[in-house]
């Protein structure tokens, strides 16, 4: 097993860490579980306490255009309170419950392009240490893929996903912030609308449907953007196709103002929570234009992955690596 050197304060000699997830994606709202393998320095060291931390890498708009950073989505202590010897071999297994509206990095095993991480934390001796950062990948909810599932049947093309930093008007909302599942649109609809934007926020009790259109303009009207949001339970069993082409269809019939979602407040969770079936509400809205990301083709038969106008997955893969290769340098 390869330990990864704890970096910073400790130096040289100190404790050493390595954090393994049990294999597999994770799912919204479920238990993460693993281990923390820690080895011991030159010397004895107490350990203060070991401490996850779940972090995104988020897009964000401001004046000046778009930038990227990491956000702590979650953080939660799994152990501590012990002395470590010197070459002591050591696991400390952890059980951990994710944030319900954890975003989606992968669907039918391959990945969307979403740059997530688990950074474990030691507490020794006074001194933390941020000293591994593991890939966390996160597998839909099951009605969260019925719904991806009914829009590939119904002719949608999926383009690109990201984290976009702020709130959604309106909603329950609860992290920092959301995830776009931005969407070519179906034939039948691609004279009314350029593209379709996707976001889950998932609770314990159900989850809100998010429903962006970037309208096509007309001969003498400008193109603009219209939101609509649905609810849904989590054992909710429906003619998935039908009632996603219903949400579409009032989605490109509905005539939206102008806002921006990131610049509202948002209401505390539970606002609108009794995910009643069928239950479905207009909003004003605009959110950010699509970025570069995986692209993914959808069959008849579903939804699969492809290169089409996005990032392969080397490529993906590779920004995983230079997330985590800058989050090292910055805690040099």
């Amino acid at each position: 097993m390869v330990f990864k050197r704890l970096l910073g304060s400790l130096g040289v000699g100190g404790p050493t860490v390595d954090t393994v997830l049990e294999p597999g994606a994770a799912r919204p709202g479920f238990t993460l579980t693993g281990q923390v393998h820690l080895r011991g320095g030159d010397t004895d060291f107490d350990i203060d306490h070991i401490t996850l931390e779940l972090v995104a890498r988020v897009e964000a708009e401001h004046e000046d255009g778009e930038s990227e950073g990491v956000v702590v989505f979650d953080r939660f202590t799994i152990g501590g309170g012990f002395r470590l010897a010197a070459g002591e071999l050591r696991s400390v297994p952890f059980s951990a419950m994710l944030p319900w509206e954890t975003p989606i990095t992968e669907l039918y095993g391959q990945g969307l392009g979403i740059v997530l991480g688990v950074r474990t934390e030691l507490a020794v001796a006074g001194a933390k240490d941020k000293g591994d950062l593991d890939q966390l990948n996160i597998a839909p909810l099951p009605v969260q893929e019925a719904i991806l599932e009914a829009l590939g049947q119904l002719g949608f093309g999926f383009r690109s996903a990201d984290l976009e930093y702020g709130h959604i008007r309106g909603t329950g909302q609860r992290l920092p912030f959301y995830q776009e599942i931005e969407l070519t649109p179906a034939p039948q609809y691609a004279h009314q609308v350029n593209e379709i934007e996707v976001t889950f926020l998932a609770g314990p009790a159900g989850m809100e449907v998010v429903l962006e259109a970037d309208k096509r303009g007309g001969l003498f009207s400008e193109g603009h953007d219209a939101v609509t949001r649905f609810t849904v339970g989590h054992h909710d069993v429906r003619d998935w196709n039908t009632e996603v082409d219903g949400w579409i269809r009032q989605l490109v019939e509905h005539r939206a103002s102008y806002g921006s979602h990131a610049a509202q407040g948002h209401d505390p969770y539970g606002h609108g929570g009794h995910y009643g079936h069928g239950e479905h509400h207009h909003d004003e809205g605009h959110r950010s234009a699509p970025g570069m990301g995986t692209a993914i083709a959808a069959g008849a038969a579903g939804l699969a992955v492809g290169v089409v106008g996005g990032m392969v997955a080397a490529e993906v893969v590779d920004e995983i690596g230079d997330f985590f290769e800058g989050e090292e340098e910055e805690e040099d």
